[in-house]
């Protein structure tokens, strides 16, 4: 076969052949995302204090094994279990108040006061000296 590759099928001594390329179209589903943010929570909230039981039901059974044995290295992995249980129990709180922050209805400035001044330095300074300016802004 001459081809591209005739100089690797002689080194290696072997016969390839060229596969034509299928172009077949796929049709994918993606999976359904839900946008109400209520369910979200709900789930959400579910999931965290599931973990937080089963790390506290972990956390009494490494304390168990570490006062047994006395090894210091378990006495360390209770520490880090500790730690991972505070952890989700802070994200707990935090899911809580970014909820509340969800439902909360956004408030903007009530008063916006922005002046703006378009002219030169001299105008500026004219204005300024004859007190004109300091009455605008009162």
């Amino acid at each position: 076969m001459d081809n591209n590759f005739s100089k690797l099928e002689e080194t290696l001594d072997i016969e390839t052949t060229i596969v034509p390329i299928l172009k077949d179209e796929i049709e994918v589903k993606l999976p359904e995302t839900s946008n109400d943010p209520q369910k979200d929570y709900e789930y959400s909230r579910g999931q965290l204090y599931s973990l937080i039981s089963k790390g506290q039901e972990a956390v009494d059974g490494i304390l168990e094994i570490a006062q047994e044995s006395g090894h210091p290295r378990a006495f360390e992995v209770a520490g880090q279990l500790i730690k991972s249980v505070a952890d989700t129990t802070d994200k707990l709180i935090d899911l809580q108040k970014k909820m509340r922050d969800l439902d909360a209805p956004q408030k903007g400035p009530t008063t916006v006061n922005n002046s703006l001044f378009v002219g030169s330095t001299a105008e500026l300074s004219k204005l300024i000296k004859q007190g004109l300016l300091n009455s605008a802004e009162e």
